[in-house]
């Protein structure tokens, strides 16, 4: 791994582009919806929390991915 690739991921990404912060509130706008339907599907328990805990990864990665991309 490069240090540029290093510097790349741990950087601060700000959303420049109104699109850009458009696509961050859609993704986390689908990701909670998708969390408040499980948590109404689902019973309370282990399995529950580690679909809920996922479903933030899924967030989180969706907004670094976002964040991280060079078409600015």
């Amino acid at each position: 791994m490069s240090p540029d690739d290093i510097e790349h991921r741990f950087a601060f990404h700000a959303a420049s582009r109104q699109e850009k912060r458009d696509e961050h509130t859609s993704a986390r706008q689908g990701c909670r919806q998708l969390a408040d339907r499980l948590n109404e599907l689902l019973p309370e328990g282990r399995e529950k929390a580690l679909a809920i805990t996922k479903l933030e990864e899924v967030m989180f990665w969706s907004n670094a991915a976002i964040a991280r991309s060079v078409d600015d």
